[in-house]
């Protein structure tokens, strides 16, 4: 089964979102896990709010730390503005996905991202699930 990666600086938004959605839309065809370069001490509370709109409940997650294990676990490793704390493996595939920050913002922008997540999570499912050529 392949592993996706999902990256941010603190762990508590982008990333947080990508997984959750990921994990949703491939109804467990796919492995997914993120981290934090820099992990916050809980998740974003308007974060929680976006998601919770959409029947994902992310109030019992939490920050996690980047390792070397986990980039090294995964096949795919998408990047959100962790710029080069993320160590390089050679034979993964990278993404960097340039998406705004939602610390401090509020849920209004938060819903803008987590729809921007949505849309870039569904288009990589198609990449994933698509049959090898």
């Amino acid at each position: 089964m392949t592993e996706v990666l999902f990256i941010c600086v603190h762990n508590a938004g982008r990333s947080q979102m990508a997984a959750a959605l990921l994990d949703h839309h491939a109804n467990g065809r796919v492995t997914v896990r993120s981290a934090g370069s820099e992990p916050a001490d809980q998740i974003n509370p308007a974060v929680v709010v976006a998601m919770q709109e959409l029947g994902l409940d992310l109030s019992r997650e939490f920050p996690k730390p980047l390792t070397t294990e986990s980039v090294q676990a995964a096949d795919v490793v998408i990047t959100m503005g962790c710029g080069d704390a993320c160590p390089f493996f050679p034979g993964k595939r990278y993404l960097d996905w340039e998406l705004e920050d939602p610390a401090g913002k509020d849920v209004e922008t938060v819903r803008r991202i987590r729809d921007d997540i949505d849309a870039r999570v569904r288009a990589l499912i198609g990449e994933l699930m698509a049959p090898p050529a």
